[in-house]
């Protein structure tokens, strides 16, 4: 997993991502935002409605916990095994949004997440055991707070970027 050297490295690396993420979409018509391509395994508003889905979780995680809230990852209805039953949760709640809708909202997200970077000191984002919610989410791993915020942003921005390039490309 990548590391970086401090928060502002962090924070360029997500609007980098982001906008490149984001600049795919610019060309799909509304009228496209559903339509299934063999060979993709998402439509466009599933795409982006993954991605809604993930950085909203983070955020409410944090929120929670700030809350006083107990945070159950990744969220009270579904484990860590029920991915395929979160992802078409993720998909039933957002993907009837239009795109628009599904870009303004991701947007949101993640100036939002950026704001939250800016306002972790480096120890609450690059050291372990800063947030109870990082710590019960891996039984066995030790994670840092910035290491789900790059698996929710950096990471699938870039590997959903290039799986809205091939949805693209097929569609014609």
């Amino acid at each position: 997993m990548r590391t970086y050297q401090n928060k502002s490295d962090l924070k360029k690396m997500i609007q980098l991502t982001f906008q490149k993420y984001l600049a795919e979409f610019e060309a799909i018509p509304e009228e496209q935002k559903d339509q299934r391509i063999e060979g993709v395994d998402r439509t466009p508003a599933e795409n982006l409605a993954y991605q809604v889905g993930w950085t909203n979780l983070l955020l409410k995680w944090e929120a929670d916990e700030s809350a006083g809230k107990i945070v159950v990852t990744p969220t009270e209805q579904y484990k860590w095994n029920q991915l395929g039953e979160l992802y078409q949760w993720f998909n039933d709640t957002y993907s009837s949004l239009t795109l628009a809708a599904l870009k303004e909202q991701l947007t949101l997200n993640v100036d939002e997440i950026c704001e939250w970077i800016e306002n972790l000191s480096e120890e609450e984002l690059f050291s372990p055991h800063q947030r109870q919610w990082a710590d019960n989410a891996t039984k066995t791993a030790v994670w840092e707070v910035y290491k789900f915020i790059h698996i929710n942003t950096v990471a699938p921005f870039g590997t959903f970027r290039t799986k809205i390039r091939k949805w693209k490309k097929l569609a014609g």
